[in-house]
């Protein structure tokens, strides 16, 4: 069977950092094909009439994968407005200017709490390898 439109797929996937080869994700993820924003649009596309057991491997500029860094996302909110046990690492969702945002705790520095919505990967070319299993 090929991949089409509405075609449930599984993919074991690597990204690297482009230039460097640095690993930054793997692992083993399934999606719904056809542009439901379920996956890279440009790797779905390359995905697109493939089999079980095809490989590939793209180049993905910041703005075709997780997109490019908002510094509109990146907030410093005071130490007061948290529940008692916020921590670095933890993440919260919160307002965003275009709806809800997923924020990540970067740090706390005495009474404020630096907060960012971005995806840790925003703003990194990338390259995105993949096998159809």
């Amino acid at each position: 069977m090929n991949i089409a439109k509405d075609t449930a797929v599984t993919l074991l996937y690597k990204i690297t950092q482009a230039g460097t080869g640095k690993l930054l994700e793997s692992g083993t993820t399934a999606y719904l094909h056809g542009g439901y924003g379920n996956l890279f649009p440009k790797a779905e596309a390359a995905l697109e009439g493939q089999a079980v057991g095809h490989a590939m491997q793209i180049y993905l500029a910041a703005a075709d994968a997780y997109g490019e860094r908002d510094e509109a996302l990146v907030r410093v909110i005071p130490k007061s407005d948290f529940p008692p046990g916020v921590k670095v690492g933890g993440r919260l969702q919160g307002p965003g200017p275009n709806g809800p945002v997923l924020y990540h705790v970067m740090k706390i520095k005495g009474p404020e709490v630096h907060l960012d919505g971005n995806h840790p990967l925003a703003g990194h070319d990338i390259c995105f390898a993949a096998v159809v299993k």
